[in-house]
């Protein structure tokens, strides 16, 4: 199964790895589940909500490893997006990568990752 993935502020996620668990950002905490994205909506996500912002990590999960805690439910637009009910364990985590902003103020995401 393709990866997804969740768009985090590297001091969050260093948070996250000292605690062994990503247990959200504010707004996942508010919302009740950890906002997640597929690969063809990450760079949507990352221009709606995180425009401008640097030091940005993209951690890429293994949605197999997740469980019955994983469900794809509607939201923009009716796109069913992966939403995580719990933790992240970083057992789940396949890789982080760094987020920059491009000289074209867009974030630069890891060569491979979108379609050309």
């Amino acid at each position: 199964m393709a990866r997804i993935y969740k768009i985090c502020p590297r001091g969050l996620w260093r948070e996250a790895e000292a605690a062994g668990r990503f247990a959200g950002a504010p707004i996942d905490r508010q919302d009740g589940f950890i906002h997640l994205s597929t690969a063809a909506q990450v760079a949507e996500t990352a221009a709606r909500h995180f425009a401008g912002q640097d030091d940005l990590l993209l951690i890429a999960v293994d949605p197999e490893a997740l469980g019955a805690a994983l469900r794809y439910e509607p939201s923009r637009g009716g796109d069913l997006f992966p939403h995580l009910y719990g933790p992240l364990s970083l057992d789940a985590v396949t890789s982080v990568d760094a987020l920059p902003l491009g000289a074209d103020g867009r974030h630069v995401f890891p060569a491979g990752l979108l379609p050309a």
